[in-house]
């Protein structure tokens, strides 16, 4: 038996089928966006790609998440002996 999906990515075979474009080319939009908001993210994608508004906070409520744990990963423990000087 299969896990049901839940959560932001519950939207995206929707999102797909109604906008026309992969997932992948929304989080990649988000995350080359200089905005950084939740709300200001939401409000960009309904005005200037038509996104509704449900679809929209799905999308960027996912790539904030990514884009955290993106920065996470990066903050991480430096190698012994310090970093560059």
């Amino acid at each position: 038996m299969s896990e049901q999906v839940t959560g932001p990515a519950f939207y995206f075979p929707s999102i797909e089928k109604k906008y026309g474009k992969p997932i992948s080319h929304w989080l990649d939009l988000i995350c080359s966006s200089e905005l950084t908001r939740h709300k200001a993210l939401v409000d960009w994608l309904k005005a200037d790609y038509g996104i509704g508004h449900g679809h929209a906070t799905a999308l960027v409520g996912y790539a904030l998440v990514q884009r955290a744990a993106g920065a996470g990963q990066q903050a991480g423990p430096q190698p012994e002996g310090g970093g560059p000087a």
